[in-house]
């Protein structure tokens, strides 16, 4: 477990660098991550290569027993490269080359940026394949799905659909390309969707999205080989986040050897009690995609700005606190960005953890304190995971068909998996966010929501564990598509009407209207964005409708199946609800929660052979009390606390149950 900072020796003199390493060993700093956007300086000319710089600066920092990460600098080519080899720059759905000058504008299926991504990787691989001080690398910097739509991309696309369909026939009868007079006659009239527009097919568009995401994968992978053959000792990795093209995250990293993620939780205060603010999500979502534990390559370190006016400065305990509730989910490494605020280039403003001044301050001092507290409680939390009892299932399957066609006015995929994921960190209890394919064996409860899309492999897989006697929760807008994305010709939710023992007989789309609900248990709870108007077959209703034309209506079952039980959701709730419910299936369940847990108090659990380790953490700005189930000891401070104590603002630590 390490803590580290992402750095650019390209951007200082050689003074500023000693100076810097030498207050990085002081301060704890164990890594460092190098070279991601540094092409200019390694290759200055075409075929001309100079490592000298950063050889110098990885020999200061092996001097001080700081480890390095390097990242192979191919999201920002030289200048030199684009004006010889033009067509490696990418080409927009409106038919349009990027402009130079900024990054990761390059094709990643030009022949010439194939040409010297190859050159570039196999020189630093082999120079530094030896290396004492270098353990991994980063492949490129925060990849995005390949959205290009150049003729090498166009021509990759015709092939990816070939592969798939055969024929054109096979291709245009999936597509349902009938419509519109949208029927190919010849491959040469495939393209990407030039033009962007809205109305085109959603099952090409479907098809769009996940070749530009299996480009990336094969991206990825061609990297990868060359790493892989000059430097097997050595770990790979990307980073990723959230971008609109999101890539494939399972595929992604399905040959690397863990998750790496760009972390910036908000350094707004957040007061509102609907709001899912926390990035405790993106964080079980990183670790489900290999479902171990990854790495943060680069955190929160101060106020974002840059190309946008900059947000609130982080508050005290933020840096700390946020850097413990990403260790807490999963991170056995964590990486801030950046050392030091850039004096030059477009990121000036997007802070590190020491100010233009160059003077250490407050946020630089809870830095420090971060590393020494990792560093001290490092070697007892060596190799602890997480172990949970509940899954929620992802699918990128899910954003691409939302975002081709949006159900409803501010209905989002990944806020419907959120909704669910806030309502057990309440609860606290921990929650894998999986792959929808994954096995489900070792979970007693699978949160299934809005399958959308679905595909038979799934579809068994479910039935499976509702039949081995699992609790399967899924929630309006399921089995909608096949997975073509073409509409289902039956009564929703589709194949899943069995075993939810239900049948949708209409549907309203609220979009930002809002009505209520009366739930089982007498309580009125708000809804919003879509209702499903249900009727039961073998289920019982738990929840209905207490408004409009379908007052009465059923809007949420459950339903007994063969060992297991389908609850449905018919519509989208306030917090509240999914509060209540998962309280009520997590008792049924015989799987531990918290009654009394205060608001934004958030708890996960990491164990090894020495035991299980309480991680709590007070996402808030205001003081709150936590009341424990025994009495604890921190790993950290050595303190033996009471059954009932106090966290500061974003205040965290680490606890081991008193025997």
């Amino acid at each position: 477990m390490k803590i580290g900072v992402d750095y650019y020796p390209e951007h200082w003199d050689i003074n500023n660098i000693k100076s810097d390493i030498n207050l990085m060993r002081k301060t704890g700093v164990k890594l460092v991550r190098l070279a991601e956007f540094a092409w200019c300086r390694l290759e200055p000319a075409e075929g001309v290569y100079d490592f000298k710089w950063l050889d110098d600066a990885i020999e200061l920092f092996g001097e001080n027993d700081i480890q390095i990460v390097l990242g192979t600098p191919t999201c920002t080519p030289p200048l030199w490269l684009y004006e010889k080899y033009p067509y490696a720059i990418q080409v927009d759905k409106n038919g349009n080359r990027s402009f130079t000058g900024i990054r990761g504008h390059r094709c990643f299926n030009s022949p010439s940026m194939r040409k010297f991504t190859n050159l570039i990787v196999e020189k630093m691989t082999k120079h530094y394949a030896n290396s004492k001080v270098v353990i991994g690398w980063q492949i490129d910097n925060e990849l995005e799905a390949n959205n290009c739509c150049c003729e090498h991309c166009s021509n990759k696309f015709r092939e990816w659909l070939k592969n798939k369909y055969g024929t054109l026939e096979t291709m245009n009868k999936e597509h349902g390309n009938v419509v519109w007079s949208g029927e190919y006659t010849s491959w040469e009239q495939v393209k990407p969707p030039l033009g962007g527009s809205p109305h085109l097919n959603p099952s090409y568009l479907l098809d769009f999205d996940r070749y530009a995401a299996d480009s990336t994968v094969e991206y990825v992978k061609f990297q990868l080989e060359i790493i892989r053959r000059n430097c097997p000792k050595h770990f790979v990795t990307t980073n990723t986040w959230f971008p609109y093209y999101i890539p494939n995250f399972h595929k992604t990293f399905k040959e690397l050897d863990f998750v790496s993620y760009d972390n910036y939780p908000t350094t707004k205060v957040i007061d509102n009690k609907d709001s899912l603010h926390s990035h405790a999500f993106h964080c079980d979502l990183m670790r489900g995609i290999k479902r171990q534990n990854f790495w943060i390559m680069e955190q929160l370190s101060g106020p974002l700005g840059c190309w946008m006016p900059m947000t609130r400065t982080t508050k005290p305990g933020m840096i700390k606190g946020y850097s413990f509730q990403a260790i807490a989910h999963g991170a056995d490494t964590v990486v801030h960005f950046r050392w030091r605020n850039a004096t030059i280039g477009a990121e000036m403003f997007w802070h590190g953890l020491i100010d233009h001044s160059n003077v250490p301050g407050r946020r630089f001092n809870e830095f420090a304190e971060l590393c020494n507290d990792v560093n001290k409680i490092s070697a007892e939390l060596r190799d602890s995971v997480i172990k949970n009892e509940v899954a929620i299932l992802y699918s990128s399957e899910q954003e691409y068909a939302f975002k081709i066609q949006p159900q409803v006015q501010n209905m989002y995929y990944l806020e419907q998996l959120q909704l669910f994921h806030q309502s057990l960190l309440r609860l606290g209890v921990g929650a894998d966010i999986i792959d929808w394919s994954e096995d489900l064996s070792s979970y007693k409860i699978v949160i299934a929501p809005t399958l959308y899309i679905t595909n038979e492999t799934v579809t068994k897989n479910l039935y499976s564990f509702v039949k081995a006697g699992g609790t399967l929760i899924l929630t309006n807008r399921t089995g909608v598509k096949y997975p073509n994305n073409t509409c289902v010709m039956k009564p929703l939710p589709g194949d899943f009407a069995e075993c939810a023992g239900i049948v949708v007989t209409e549907y309203d789309p609220l979009g930002e209207d809002k009505l209520t609900v009366k739930s089982y248990n007498n309580k009125t709870y708000e809804c919003t964005q879509w209702c499903d108007l249900i009727e039961p077959t073998t289920a019982k209703v738990i929840a209905t409708y207490n408004d409009d034309f379908f007052k009465g209506t059923a809007a949420v079952t459950v339903n007994n199946y063969k060992s297991g039980k389908v609850y449905y959701l018919g519509t989208v709730f306030s917090r509240d609800y999914y509060y209540d419910l998962m309280s009520q299936i997590l008792k049924d369940n015989n799987i531990k929660y918290y009654t009394e847990l205060e608001d934004d108090i958030e708890l996960s659990v990491r164990e090894n052979d020495n035991g299980k380790y309480l991680f709590i953490f007070n996402n808030s700005n205001k003081l709150k009390t936590f009341k424990a189930k025994s009495k604890y000891r921190s790993i950290i401070n050595d303190t033996v606390y009471g059954q009932t104590f106090e966290l500061k603002p974003y205040g965290t630590d680490v606890l081991k149950e008193c025997k």
